[in-house]
């Protein structure tokens, strides 16, 4: 599908990858048209491994023939050539101009630390814990993600005025790239709640100890970017559970 200025957008996703997900938003919320092409990653396709003849993995993004390849780095070129757009329903949508990152160089930096931070310090973690054979190896690494939670709460509250609640890590300026990219495990968040019997990743706006948090995955849901491009998260539960339950037979058919 032609984007801005009639260039051809493709992207290559699966629809439950995170980072599918938050390229997915960023296109969304930056106004481009393109084309989606789903992978089953059990047989992929001739494309996607000519697209990352490396990682051979989703995402990929295809603009006029040309691939980029790894989310983070897909978003920051998102951003870069494809200057125009309302930003959606962010608190900038009455701008001519949207951008996920801010332009002052030093905003940017502290948007590029915490992005960062989640995927190394939560992503890694959770994605071990998906992959776990055994619940104490499950609770082993999700244990890891608990225990980095708070710190992105921290980030939060310095990425805010005056660490209001409900606000988005782009402060101000409303939804930023640090939101896109944790926007995309925002329906893990809420399956991983009901698999888990009840226990919230992300604590209780009503005072628990990420509120702040809390307050932020209940503002991000409501975004019509979410509501278009976040997969329903009864799938993402079953999708989760199989996962599981095929990590768990394993070793006995091994």
């Amino acid at each position: 599908m032609a984007g801005a200025g009639g260039e051809e957008v493709t992207l290559l996703g699966q629809w439950g990858s995170p980072f599918a997900l938050r390229v997915r938003l960023a296109l969304h919320l930056k106004g481009v048209r393109y084309s989606y092409v789903e992978e089953d990653l059990r047989s992929k396709s001739d494309l996607l491994l000519r697209s990352n003849p490396v990682h051979q993995s989703v995402p990929v993004l295809i603009h006029d023939g040309r691939p980029i390849c790894e989310s983070q780095v897909i978003l920051q070129y998102i951003d870069e050539v494809f200057v125009s757009g309302s930003g959606g329903d962010t608190t900038a949508s009455s701008s001519a101009f949207f951008s996920l990152l801010p332009a002052d160089p030093h905003a940017r930096a502290v948007a590029r630390f915490w992005a960062a931070y989640v995927d190394d310090e939560i992503g890694a973690p959770w994605d071990r814990a998906f992959r776990a054979g055994t619940e104490e190896e499950r609770a082993e690494w999700m244990g890891k993600v608990a225990a980095a939670v708070p710190g992105l709460e921290r980030g939060l509250r310095e990425c805010t005025d005056e660490g209001r609640q409900g606000c988005f890590f782009g402060g101000a300026a409303g939804v930023g790239y640090v939101d896109v990219v944790l926007g995309g495990v925002a329906p893990y968040v809420h399956a991983t709640e009901i698999v888990s019997g009840g226990e919230r990743l992300f604590g209780d706006a009503a005072g628990g100890r990420t509120p702040m948090l809390a307050a932020w995955l209940e503002r991000f849901g409501e975004l019509d970017a979410a509501r278009a491009v976040l997969p329903d998260v009864e799938r993402v539960v079953e999708y989760i559970r199989m996962i599981h339950a095929k990590n768990a037979a394993k070793p006995a058919a091994e």
